[in-house]
Parts: structure tokens; C-alpha cells; sequence
């Protein structure tokens, strides 16, 4: 009865490792400019992921916004040593390697 089960398990578990890959997540890349600012966004699965802000009257240095994941909020904060905020923490990129 055993060498009946271990060939009909292999089969099914080389079976379920032959299936469709999950499909690509969607990814949406969105500008919005004015006359100060420019705004790229990125969303990957309708949630934002990175959105950078380039000033274009000054001479300021372009930040990104780095977005709190809703997912993995916590109570206390968010987990990342940052303050909890709905919007997100501006952040300045220092060095650029």
C-alpha cells in the first residue's frame, strides 16, 4: 500500500510545481507636474510604493516620500523607527552611489 502512495504523491505534488506562475502584479507609473513641482508615483497593486518630489523654481534637492505600508502598521507606529502619519516622511537622499 506504501509503494501505491509514494509514486501517486510525487505525481501530485510535480503536478501542482507544473502550474501557472501567479501573474504579474499591475505597476502604474503616474506624473504630476506644475510650474514648482514635478511628481512621479509609483503604485504596484493599486498600492503607492515610492513617490518623489523634484522642486523646479529652487535650487532644493528632490526628496521621496517614503509611504507607510497599511499592511504592516502596527499600533505603536510602523514598525520602521518612524512616526506613525497617514500621508508618509519626507525623506532627503544624502549620498548617490
Amino acid at each position: 500500500m506504501l509503494r501505491l502512495a509514494v509514486p501517486i504523491l510525487l505525481a501530485a505534488l510535480a503536478s501542482s510545481a507544473l502550474a501557472d506562475p501567479p501573474p504579474e502584479p499591475k505597476v502604474e507609473r503616474t506624473v504630476a507636474e506644475d510650474d514648482q513641482v514635478r511628481i512621479e508615483e509609483l503604485k504596484v497593486r493599486g498600492e503607492a510604493k515610492k513617490v518623489t518630489v523634484k522642486n523646479k523654481i529652487t535650487k532644493a534637492p528632490d526628496y521621496e516620500i517614503v509611504v507607510n505600508d497599511a499592511g504592516r502598521e502596527s499600533a505603536g507606529g510602523t514598525g520602521t523607527g518612524m512616526p506613525k502619519s497617514g500621508s508618509g516622511t519626507r525623506v532627503w537622499r544624502v549620498l548617490k552611489f
